[in-house]
């Protein structure tokens, strides 16, 4: 007989505890097994039935997905800040990995997505791109600060340049001297290797059919289209423009209570609005960044994005909330040019459809 077995993984660097559960919410077996993929594999060949699998994201779930999804009918990559129930009551490995194969039985788990193996490479050359390129922003800043810190003004990019190193050096005490040469130092080590690191992710963009397609929206350009590539990597897992709105950190979070009344005998829905407490929190950073860089600029320039949005002011629209209504609108171009493989339209930028 064909029987189903649910296994939750909590696990660690060294060691991952398993707990397998049968359909009727039996524990048939607890474990404790190292973190390689020989001993993983072989416990699971060892399971019979049909086998879903769950296990937290983290350092090692992008990996440990990519080992399992061979051998079993479903992974779940589970997002670790909706699992309150694993903080209820005593906590160790092998309750964690009891509670994560119960909670995958009864399908309480929000999966993270691990879908698309095509574009690890460029995923991976965007994170290290972007790394890189937060890591020379931050020795600049230390090196203006050491500058500021004397009360030597420092505005401009002049103070990074090799040609006036020597004279600002020379306006800094010997003490210091030798701290900010090693500042620099850092600063002439990262620019050539965030200019090698920038080529090789954009020529990786360039051999994906999207960038193409994506290029034709005004102001994305090809770092921006990289990032939607690497980030969003296939616009199917998205249903519809507000699930990528969430995901982007565009979305609108609502409170409400007390929605429905009794009047003559009848329930009635009570006319106030959903109260409105920002924007979600749980996003990807990357891409709400580049949506609101891309709506600011777009939005004080000549062209399509430009007249959609004085459109909007000119409604009564606040200037933070037309950008915003702005940002969704690109948003939803991109999901829609992506799926359907079409040329951009500026009529896609009538208000009706934002």
């Amino acid at each position: 007989m064909d029987s189903k077995k649910y296994i939750g993984m909590d696990v660690h660097q060294a060691t991952i505890s398993v707990a397998v559960m049968n359909e009727a919410g039996k524990v048939v077996m607890d474990s404790v097994i190292e973190t390689k993929a020989g001993t993983i594999l072989e416990l699971i060949q060892g399971l019979h039935g049909t086998l879903w699998v769950s296990f937290e994201e983290g350092t090692s779930a992008a990996w440990l997905h990519d080992l399992l999804k061979p051998y079993v009918a479903k992974v779940v990559v589970c997002d670790p800040r909706k699992n309150a129930l694993l903080k209820a009551g005593n906590k160790n490995d092998r309750i964690d990995a009891r509670k994560l194969a119960d909670l995958l039985r009864a399908g309480l788990l929000s999966p993270v997505y691990h879908g698309e193996s095509g574009v690890r490479l460029l995923k991976e050359l965007a994170r290290s791109y972007l790394a890189i390129t937060k890591d020379l922003t931050r020795v600049q800043n230390r090196i203006k600060g050491l500058y500021r810190s004397w009360a030597i003004p420092c505005a401009g990019q002049k103070v990074y340049s090799p040609r006036h190193r020597t004279a600002w050096l020379k306006q800094l005490p010997e003490s210091v001297q030798r701290r900010a040469a090693r500042l620099y130092q850092q600063l002439d080590d990262l620019r050539p290797l965030r200019r090698e690191a920038r080529q090789e992710w954009l020529l990786e963009s360039r051999k994906h059919p999207a960038s193409a397609l994506l290029r034709q929206i005004p102001w994305l350009g090809p770092i921006r289209v990289a990032i939607l590539i690497a980030f969003v990597q296939t616009p199917h897992r998205f249903r519809t423009k507000r699930q990528l709105w969430a995901y982007s950190g565009l979305a609108l979070r609502t409170r409400v209570s007390g929605e429905y009344r009794s009047a003559d005998g009848q329930l009635q829905r009570a006319k106030w609005q959903p109260a409105v407490r920002g924007l979600n929190e749980n996003h990807n950073h990357e891409l709400k960044a580049l949506f609101k860089s891309t709506a600011t600029r777009a939005s004080t320039a000549a062209g399509p994005v430009g007249e959609f949005y004085t459109a909007l002011l000119a409604t009564g629209m606040r200037p933070t909330m037309a950008r915003l209504t702005v940002a969704r609108k690109i948003a939803a171009i991109v999901l829609s040019i992506w799926k359907k493989g079409e040329r951009f339209d500026p009529e896609q930028l009538k208000r009706q459809a934002a």
